[in-house]
């Protein structure tokens, strides 16, 4: 059985759902370890993932934290040396200091307690005045990113989850055609935007079932957090062509 390289969000994908759903997909991944590559792609940094790892009945092979701009690989999460030139080079050294002069001036973001990475996150509470904020941002080259209908996440521009997780595939030389990545908030999105096969699982927040209806290439699972992880990668694994997979779901819908 061909490698399957299962590339998912944490919150609300692979630690969603009730601890028989979690305990279930976990099961199912030990029984195939050497079948599966498990990369979590999350706006969690790596401090977290790390001890998260320690905590687990199974680990990640790699791992891309802070929204996409921060990479590890393996059991003592290395660093990727042209990972890390590609996000470095994308954000330049005075980045903090840009960023924060135009925050100042829009009082409703407020400061994430702890993040880390190649970024700058904040809470919002008025999208209207966040939207002005990110205006302004993006003027200056940076990416904002909205989740959640409060996370305000700024970026260096052209990285977010999916444009990192393409490039990891890369360098680690694992196969766009064998990953399906997973995920359930608007953060999730460029992920499903790489033409990826995808699995949104049924908690998304209703930005991303709106995103996403464009894209054929991601499976809107029935199932919550870990069980609709679990729902799309049985079928994803034993099939080895999901394609064909959501091109049967879009006809069931169809013909039901």
């Amino acid at each position: 059985m061909p490698q399957t390289i299962l590339a998912t969000d944490l919150d609300g994908t692979f630690l969603g759902g009730s601890a028989a759903q979690r305990a279930a997909l976990y099961d199912w991944i030990a029984q195939r370890r050497g079948e599966i590559v498990l990369i979590f792609v999350s706006g969690r940094g790596l401090d977290f993932m790390r001890q998260l790892a320690s905590e687990l009945p199974v680990q990640p092979d790699h791992v891309i934290g802070d929204v996409g701009t921060s990479v590890a690989t393996g059991v003592d999460f290395a660093s990727i040396p042209a990972l890390d030139h590609w996000l470095d080079a994308a954000w330049p050294s005075d980045a903090p200091y840009q960023i924060e002069a135009i925050v100042r001036q829009h009082p409703t973001l407020q400061p994430q307690p702890l993040y880390s990475g190649r970024r700058r996150s904040y809470f919002y509470d008025c999208a209207e005045a966040a939207q002005v904020a990110a205006s302004e941002l993006r003027r200056l080259g940076f990416d904002t990113l909205m989740s959640d209908n409060q996370y305000f996440d700024v970026l260096p521009r052209g990285v977010q989850k999916g444009a990192t997780l393409l490039r990891t595939l890369a360098a680690l030389g694992l196969p766009e055609h064998r990953t399906l990545v997973a995920g359930d908030t608007l953060n999730d999105l460029s992920m499903f935007q790489t033409g990826l096969t995808g699995v949104a699982v049924s908690n998304r927040e209703a930005g991303l079932e709106h995103a996403i209806t464009p894209h054929d290439n991601v499976y809107r699972s029935a199932q919550p957090g870990a069980a609709g992880v679990l729902d799309a990668l049985t079928r994803f694994h034993q099939q080895g062509d999901f394609n064909g997979f959501i091109s049967g779901h879009r006809l069931s819908q169809t013909t039901v």
